[in-house]
C-alpha cells in the first residue's frame, strides 16, 4: 500500500492529460482513461469486449490482445480528442501485457 500511495502523488491526470490506468489480472488486461480532477472515468477498454473475447488463441496469447487493446484504446481516446495521457503502471512491472500495451498506444497516436 505506501508504494501504491507514493506513485499516486506523482502520477495525476487532468483533463487535458487523463490518467492512463492498466490493470492486469491473470486472464484478461483492462485500461482505463481517469481525470482525476473530476473524478470521472472518460474511457475503458478491456479483453472481456465481445471484440477480443476468444481472441488469445487466434492471434498468439495474452501479449498479443494486450497489443489489440492498446491499438483499440489509442484509437477511441484519438476520437474524444484526447492525445497526451499519463500512463499509470499501479504496483506491477513496466515489462510483458503492460508494456505491450503502452507500445501499441504509443503507435496508435498517444504521447506519454
Amino acid at each position: 500500500m505506501k508504494k501504491k500511495n507514493r506513485r499516486k502523488k506523482r502520477v495525476f491526470g487532468t483533463k487535458e492529460r487523463p490518467r492512463l490506468s492498466v490493470f492486469r489480472s491473470l486472464n484478461n488486461i483492462y485500461a482505463q482513461l481517469i481525470d482525476d480532477t473530476q473524478g470521472i472515468t472518460l474511457l475503458g477498454v478491456s479483453s472481456l469486449s465481445f471484440k477480443f473475447k476468444g481472441s488469445k488463441t487466434k492471434t498468439g496469447g495474452k501479449i498479443a490482445v494486450a497489443r489489440e487493446i492498446g491499438v483499440a484504446f489509442a484509437t477511441k481516446a484519438k476520437a474524444l480528442g484526447i492525445k497526451a495521457v499519463v500512463f499509470d503502471r499501479g504496483t506491477r512491472q513496466y515489462h510483458g501485457r503492460l508494456k505491450a500495451l503502452a507500445e501499441a498506444a504509443r503507435e496508435g497516436g498517444l504521447l506519454f
